[in-house]
Parts: structure tokens; C-alpha cells; sequence
């Protein structure tokens, strides 16, 4: 396995002598991709899973690199956890491009038909974007997750890695084009910017609509604000994930317990971490084992004054809080009136990512399903759940907050579009 393409520099070449061509490439790979049978797909993808496998010391020598750049930099414990590559999390990618591979392809599906009076049928029929640019910061799973649900569903792609995670992201990149190359398919169906120079992001905002049909970005907030207003093709992604657990005076104590648990500390910097804990002001019993149950555990509370009462080590919670996204062991909780003040303050403050409610009141569930204008909203479970492999989409690109085209886990299904079939037998419109 080769990763020594070269890093380009402003001083070397023009950031647009090196993204033309990669978007000219893109566009005849789409061309290719959008012919390809379903087979040949996953050829490449089965070929990728190998290749993961098989050079797994490199890209866990190549993450070493990132790690101790990373650190020496100062980023924080939630982005150091989110680069952070091993044999597990190296696995783990193998196995989510394999349950792609056993994903059915959306491409050629019918999505509805029907016949006209004069004869003529109409068919809805399900087609690829086209050529997806995704931008992302400090994930290099997000790597092959991209690349092989773009292969899947018939784009190109063009990733653009951060400089963070940059080595990690040519070892994993070398393994797609391995398996695109077993499977006879052009290696510009996933191709990875050679440069970290921050000025290829803004070329592939506002210098590149020829080429790249939308624009899918992964990371913090100002990398999504920026995509968000600079780019001039559509954009999906989200801002962030202030993500809510509502405990209903009608919730098991036990069962309250493990979800806001899980929620908060089974990975702080995931953006599916719940950041805000609110109880039902007649849930005293469950929000006395909550708040002790998260401070025992190492996690920093933040509550209002019904909170703070519960416990001396409960710090103040100031209004700020409520909107903040911690990504870390640190969470905010609130008492509030019942599930229709829960509701309120999700609409608030929320960033219509996830919410979830803990109760085993079936009408107080659905009440709160239906009111909360989130692109995920659950159950007595945990709000970690919200991912695309939890979803069994096999990977996602990213969770959408946006209600236009995708919204939630962004999988195979999300990356297409349609087009309108029309076959007649002479017809021609009167005039």
C-alpha cells in the first residue's frame, strides 16, 4: 500500500491547478459510477473491507503521527477521542463497508408509478447526486464511511480531509483505491484533496459548482457555519448536536438512570451526546438518582436551583449553558413542568439533532414524539443511537439537522435523487 502522493502548498502550485482536474476526473467517474452494476459495487467494497484489514499497521502507524501532532497542539480531549485510531476502530470500519456491500442499492429503484389516460406510464426512478464534496475535520473513519456510501450509491467523491487527521486519512484513502482498483473502476471515484492548505476548502465552496453537485460537511461549528454560508451548491449537514434526555415523572428509576448514563459518558464527543438532562418537576425520586449517579461517575453537573439542591456538588448553570454543545463529561439539567415545558425548551434551545424521553407513560411518549421537531427523537433509549450504523444503514456521512433533501443519519438512500422515466407509444400533445 502506497500513500506517498505528494502535500501541495500555495508555493508549489495554485490550489486551483490542483482541484480542476480532480473535479473534471470526478465528474467522468460519476459518468462511469452511474452505469455501474450493483455487483461491481461491491466488488470494490469487499476488496476495500480486505484492504483495511491488511494494512492495519500502517494506517495505525500513520494515526500515531496524527495523534502526537494532535497533542502537541493542544486539541481537546473530545477531538483526540474522535482521531484516535486501533485495531478495534480499524475493524469496526472494515465491518461497516461490509454491511454496505449487504445494503440493497437504491440506484434503478422505482419509487412510484402509475399510467396516464393517454397510455403513456411515468416512473420515479432513483439516481445518484452526482459528485458529493465532503468536507471533514478530525474523523478518519469518516474516510472510508464516505467513500464507500458514495461508491455504493453511484457518486463520485471528493473528500477533503483536516490537517489533523490527514496521514490517517491517505492510509485509509490508499485502501479504497485498492479496492476500486480490483473491482476495474476509475480511482477518481474517490479521490482525497493532497493538500491541508485551508484554502482548498474555500475553492471547493465557491470555485468548484461546475464540478461538485453538493456539498456534505463534517466537523465543528465554524467548519459548518463557514460551508453553510460560503458554498454556492447545496449543502447538507448540521450545526451541532445540543442533544436532550427528558425524565417523565412516569420513567423507572433504573432504567433513567442507564439511558442518561449512556447518553452523556458512553462517548462525550460524539454529537449524539446528550447535553442537556431535564426532569419533570414531579420526578423527585428519579432526578435524586440521576444527578448522583452522573457526579459519582465523574461527570460535571450544571443545574438550576432545584437541582443544585439535590447535591453540594452540582455547580450553577448559567443561561449560556443551555445552549451549549460540551463534548465532554460535563452536562446541564433543569426541572421543568411536565412534558409540554420539556417540549418548549428543547424548541429553545435545541439544535434539532436528537431527544429522547425516558418514560412508561405510553400517551406522555407519544406526546413528546410528536411535539419535538427533531431529526431524531426516541424512546426510552439512549440518544447515542443516533447513527447511521445503529439505524442499520451500515455507515452514515454525517446527521443532518436540515429539512430540505436528507434529514437524520445521511446513508446510501439520502445520497440519491430521481428522475422521471416516460415511455409512450406515439403520444404527442395536442395543441
Amino acid at each position: 500500500m502506497s500513500t506517498s502522493s505528494p502535500v501541495y502548498s500555495e508555493t508549489l502550485a495554485q490550489i486551483g491547478e490542483i482541484m480542476e482536474p480532480m473535479g473534471r476526473a470526478a465528474m467522468d467517474a460519476a459518468r462511469v459510477l452511474a452505469q455501474t452494476n450493483t455487483d461491481t459495487k461491491n466488488r470494490a467494497l469487499v476488496a476495500t473491507a480486505a484492504a483495511l484489514r491488511a494494512h492495519s499497521v500502517e494506517i495505525l502507524a500513520a494515526n500515531a503521527k496524527d495523534m502526537a501532532s494532535a497533542r502537541e497542539r493542544g486539541l481537546s480531549g473530545a477531538l483526540l477521542d474522535r482521531l484516535l485510531l486501533d485495531a478495534k476502530r480499524v475493524e469496526a470500519m472494515a465491518k461497516g463497508v461490509e454491511e454496505i456491500v449487504q445494503l440493497s442499492d437504491p440506484i434503478g429503484t422505482v419509487i412510484a408509478e402509475w399510467t396516464r389516460p393517454n397510455g403513456m406510464t411515468i416512473q420515479r426512478v432513483r439516481v445518484p447526486l452526482g459528485v458529493i464534496g465532503i468536507i471533514f475535520e478530525s474523523r478518519p473513519n469518516v474516510t472510508v464511511d464516505a467513500g464507500a456510501l458514495c461508491l455504493k450509491s453511484g457518486n463520485a467523491a471528493i473528500l477533503r480531509a483536516g490537517s489533523e487527521s490527514y496521514h490517517s486519512s491517505r492510509a485509509v484513502h490508499a485502501c479504497l483505491i485498492e479496492g476500486l482498483n480490483a473491482a476495474g473502476l476509475p480511482v477518481a471515484s474517490v479521490q482525497l484533496v493532497p493538500t491541508t492548505d485551508r484554502a482548498a476548502v474555500g475553492y471547493m465552496l465557491s470555485g468548484m459548482a461546475d464540478y461538485i453537485d453538493v456539498i456534505v460537511p463534517r466537523g465543528g461549528k465554524s467548519l459548518i457555519q463557514r460551508v453553510q454560508q460560503d458554498a454556492r451548491v447545496p449543502v447538507i449537514g448540521h450545526l451541532e448536536g445540543n442533544c436532550h434526555v427528558y425524565v417523565d415523572r412516569d420513567a423507572d428509576v433504573n432504567m433513567a438512570c442507564e439511558i442518561v448514563k449512556n447518553a452523556k459518558l458512553r462517548r462525550t464527543g460524539v454529537c449524539g451526546s446528550a447535553e442537556t438532562v431535564l426532569f419533570d418537576r414531579a420526578a423527585t425520586v428519579q432526578m435524586s438518582a440521576v444527578v448522583k449517579m452522573l457526579l459519582d461517575a465523574g461527570c460535571e453537573v450544571r443545574g438550576d436551583h432545584s437541582v443544585q439542591g439535590l447535591d453540594a456538588r452540582v455547580m450553577v448553570a448559567s443561561e449560556e449553558d443551555w445552549y451549549t454543545e460540551y463534548l465532554d463529561a460535563i452536562i446541564a439539567a433543569r426541572v421543568v413542568d411536565g412534558v409540554d415545558a420539556a417540549v418548549e425548551h428543547i424548541a429553545k434551545y435545541g439544535s434539532a439533532h436528537t431527544e429522547s424521553i425516558v418514560t412508561s407513560n405510553a400517551q406522555t411518549a407519544q406526546r413528546f414524539l410528536n411535539a419535538v421537531d427533531s431529526a431524531i427523537v426516541l424512546h426510552n433509549a439512549s440518544t447515542q443511537f443516533a447513527d447511521g450504523g445503529e439505524f442499520g444503514m451500515g455507515a452514515e456521512i454525517g446527521i443532518s439537522t436540515d429539512k430540505f433533501h436528507a434529514r437524520g443519519p445521511v446513508g446510501v438512500e439520502q445520497l440519491t435523487s430521481y428522475k422521471y422515466v416516460v415511455r409512450g407509444s406515439g403520444q404527442v400533445r395536442p395543441g
